[in-house]
């Protein structure tokens, strides 16, 4: 027969055993405390390593309207890259059907959608030119940061803090969940462990834009045999037509309409 006394024991005992448990899970998170550094600088080693890479993913990003309506726009796409001076990059959505080919001479961007392209010399690497399209053309390549040989340094430049969230599952795959806090911009990043640690998820959120709209990035098929020089050199198609960059005509490289106010970006 049990007595209340024994019933007080158990109680106690079952609470001490709670007890016990979350002390553990605390225990273990402050041994981890380190790792979101450790866990990034171990993915942007990884892919900086890799003379070729490829991979396939689908990207949303927010805008917000003036009465704070949030609408997203989706769009899938493939990249291709050859260290150092070798990028393709497709985006197909709604709004925006664009290519970009880096040869290691010529830089072009090509507009399905306007059936026109543009070209520039630019002889350099592949860090050059994600360099140079973002600082003086203003062309969106959310998530080319990834891509850099430097890419731990300019994740970390503006980071104030940084969290191990715990363990999430992308596609099936289960990952390393890493959030991050900027001054203008925090992100978040799924990072697949083991011997090939690349990158699954990314979110930037923009904390300087009224509803802090984010940018979503999923990749997958990650490869490492994108090697063939036949890939990287650009055809332009028989209907499309050479503008001059100062021509006015303006190749989006995201997918959002035409005159839409800028969403998400880093």
């Amino acid at each position: 027969m049990i007595t209340e006394t024994h019933r007080q024991t158990l109680r106690r005992i079952s609470a001490t055993a709670v007890s016990i448990g979350l002390l553990s899970v605390v225990a273990t998170q402050g041994a981890r405390a380190d790792d979101p550094a450790k866990i990034l600088k171990g993915m942007t080693d990884y892919l900086a390593g890799q003379k070729s890479l490829s991979a396939k993913f689908d990207s949303d990003i927010e805008i917000v309207t003036p009465e704070l309506q949030k609408i997203q726009f989706t769009s899938s796409g493939e990249m291709k890259m050859n260290r150092p001076d070798k990028l393709r990059v497709r985006r197909t959505g709604g709004y925006a059907d664009v290519e970009l080919v880096y040869d290691g001479k010529t830089v072009s961007l090509y507009g399905n959608n306007a059936k026109s392209y543009v070209q520039s010399d630019l002889a350099g690497t592949v860090d050059q030119v994600i360099d140079t399209l973002q600082s003086r053309s203003g062309a969106g390549l959310p998530g080319a940061d990834l891509l850099l040989s430097n890419s731990y340094d300019q994740l970390m430049a503006d980071v104030i803090e940084g969290k191990h969230i715990g363990l999430g599952v992308v596609d099936g795959v289960e990952c390393e969940h890493l959030a991050f806090r900027g001054v203008d911009t925090d992100w978040q990043i799924w990072v697949e462990p083991g011997a090939k640690p690349v990158p699954r998820k990314y979110v930037i959120t923009s904390k300087t834009v009224t509803g802090a709209p984010q940018y979503t990035l999923k990749i997958k098929d990650w490869k490492t045999d994108a090697n063939a020089d036949g890939d990287f050199a650009f055809k332009p198609p028989t209907e499309a037509t050479k503008v001059a960059l100062d021509s006015g005509v303006m190749i989006e490289f995201d997918e959002i309409p035409p005159g839409t106010p800028a969403g998400a970006k880093k």
